[in-house]
């Protein structure tokens, strides 16, 4: 079937089937259902590269990441792929080293090459400054999910990092913990540097100190909250709740309290941050922090596809989107035993 049965069916000029397949504005309602519908009676379906030709975009999103947490990625991506389907833009997913020697002319060279539309970056790439240089120097319009730096640079998606973790830290205090430890999330991610402020600051505010003796550096990984949680729980006092910065940590800490015969929750609460899938299958289930991460990526694409992250040098300011976040309460914190 070609463009021109379209529009035959539909009673329209060919330009105005361009236009509703494009999603372009200011066209009728009534016009845009009768040539859907023509399009879906004689399953039309135009081809990528004419209508790169045709509109001089190439439909594509970029998404950049960086990122030790899997389940982190794979929701990224499921938001980001829903919203570009639906306005008919693919989603092309582009692993990069953020500590490689070469990272700016990989991203140029990646950029240059597939002629993206926009291009989606998450954490820690949402806030190096050689990848963002990068960008600008090519004019491509970009957003950052949950960047810690320079929020005039670009448009951008996150949530309250710091209060949620300040709420979760409120949630152990008001379960009875007074020993509360935590494992940091990567020192990279401006969201780990925000969770750890968040729960100092709820300790502080209850009357409580943040023992260095109490608190581990993590990296976001399985592994990194196996060897944090060694460290916390070996000594022969041990906190009574571990707060870890990531869901993926916790599940380390888990592991870790069951190797040392620890119960979970009736001699050690553990609770994290994300929600990710295997917060829920593990056992037991974890006590979290729902981070919007799938929303938060397709807002960033909507951002992209309706046009309002425009590349640098646009006037005015960057549009930022906040998103809620909600603290989830599963079976994996209690009240401190005794």
């Amino acid at each position: 079937m070609t463009i021109n049965e379209v529009a035959a069916e539909a009673g329209v000029s060919i330009k105005t089937v361009s236009r509703v397949l494009n999603r372009e504005p200011n066209v009728r309602e009534d016009t845009r259902k009768r040539v859907l519908a023509a399009a879906e009676a004689l399953r039309y379906r135009p081809s990528q590269s004419a209508r790169s030709l045709a509109g001089s975009r190439s439909f594509l999103i970029c998404l950049l990441y960086d990122n030790p947490s899997p389940a982190y990625v794979s929701d990224v991506q499921q938001g980001a792929v829903s919203r570009c389907r639906e306005a008919g833009y693919h989603l092309i997913v582009e692993p990069i080293d953020s500590h490689a020697p070469d990272l700016a002319r990989t991203v140029e060279a990646t950029i240059s090459t597939l002629q993206v539309d926009g291009v989606i970056l998450t954490p820690p790439v949402s806030d190096n400054v050689e990848v963002l240089d990068v960008l600008e120097r090519l004019g491509a319009a970009y957003v950052r999910i949950a960047p810690d730096r320079s929020p005039e640079r670009a448009a951008s998606v996150g949530m309250d990092d710091r209060r949620a973790a300040y709420d979760m830290t409120a949630h152990l205090i008001g379960l009875g913990h007074r020993d509360i430890g935590f494992i940091k999330g990567h020192p990279e991610h401006g969201a780990a540097h925000l969770r750890f402020d968040g729960f100092a600051a709820a300790m502080q505010d209850h009357g409580l100190e943040v023992e260095p003796s109490r608190v581990a550096q993590g990296w976001f990984s399985f592994r990194s909250g196996l060897e944090a949680a060694d460290k916390l729980l070996s000594p022969a006092t041990r906190p009574t709740a571990l707060f870890a910065s990531n869901d993926d940590m916790a599940l380390g800490a888990i592991a870790v309290a069951s190797r040392l015969g620890l119960r979970v929750p009736q001699d050690l609460s553990i609770v994290g941050f994300d929600n990710t899938p295997s917060a829920i299958t593990a056992w037991p289930p974890l006590t979290t922090v729902r981070q919007p991460i799938v929303e938060m990526a397709a807002a960033a694409a909507a951002l992209l596809l309706n046009g309002e992250a425009a590349a640098k040098g646009s006037t005015g300011q960057p549009p930022h989107r906040m998103l809620d976040f909600e603290i989830v309460t599963r079976e994996s914190a209690a009240p401190p035993p005794g």
